[in-house]
């Protein structure tokens, strides 16, 4: 019961807040939202950058685990043969595995550290196309003077969206004039066929209204 008190007091809140916020704003402006992932989706680009990614990170996933896998390799070797071996020896044998399992831990950092080479590339091949479609939201509220572009995939606590006030397509229109998109009308019958199969009679970028659940 708290927690549904706290929900509604939240929403109202989030209304009451916009209804304030148009107030301000004088009736002349705005406040829209888009979905970026719903954006992303259509563009031929995007998606493609993300395959070269997936293949990156599987290679890359691929030579970490075989030098982990060598490291497993010596040390089964070494307890098997560890009895016949002098002090030296098992020094030497000891300090070649954690050699080897510090490269395994380079290699990995090196691949998917923080800022390592996926990282980079997922910068190289993403941060242009997410700047393009920046680039295409501030036209557009240009262009219809919207004060507020939310974004319903950014995990901001959005309870409410009448699907009205969408404006993923006109984004994604405004975006076709600098880069490839997927056809408004092939965006369309996609969405169709995603909500509620063959026999769906709205798409989901129709005038209809949806609750959002907040993410967490």
């Amino acid at each position: 019961m708290k927690a549904l008190k706290t929900l509604i007091l939240t929403a109202a809140l989030v209304c009451g807040g916009i209804m304030t916020a148009n107030a301000q704003l004088g009736g002349g402006q705005k406040i829209v939202y888009v979905d970026s992932e719903y954006i992303m989706e259509n563009i031929p680009e995007y998606g493609d950058a993300q395959q070269e990614l997936n293949a990156l990170s599987s290679k890359w996933q691929n030579e970490v685990k075989a030098v982990y896998d060598k490291v497993s390799e010596m040390y089964s070797k070494y307890q098997t043969e560890m009895l016949l071996l002098s002090e030296d020896q098992k020094r030497a044998r000891e300090q070649a595995i954690v050699d080897k399992e510090q490269e395994a831990k380079n290699l990995q950092m090196q691949y998917f550290g923080a800022e390592g080479q996926l990282y980079q590339k997922r910068t190289e091949l993403i941060q242009p196309i997410q700047e393009k479609v920046y680039t295409a939201m501030k036209e557009v509220a240009q262009a219809k003077n919207y004060a507020f572009i939310l974004d319903l995939a950014s995990g901001t606590s959005i309870l409410y969206a009448n699907d009205r006030n969408d404006v993923s397509d006109e984004v994604l229109d405004q975006l076709g004039n600098v880069m490839q998109t997927v056809r408004r009308e092939d965006r369309r019958k996609a969405s169709q066929g995603n909500v509620g199969g063959a026999g769906a009679s709205n798409s989901s970028k129709g005038n209809s209204s949806k609750t959002i659940k907040p993410k967490k």
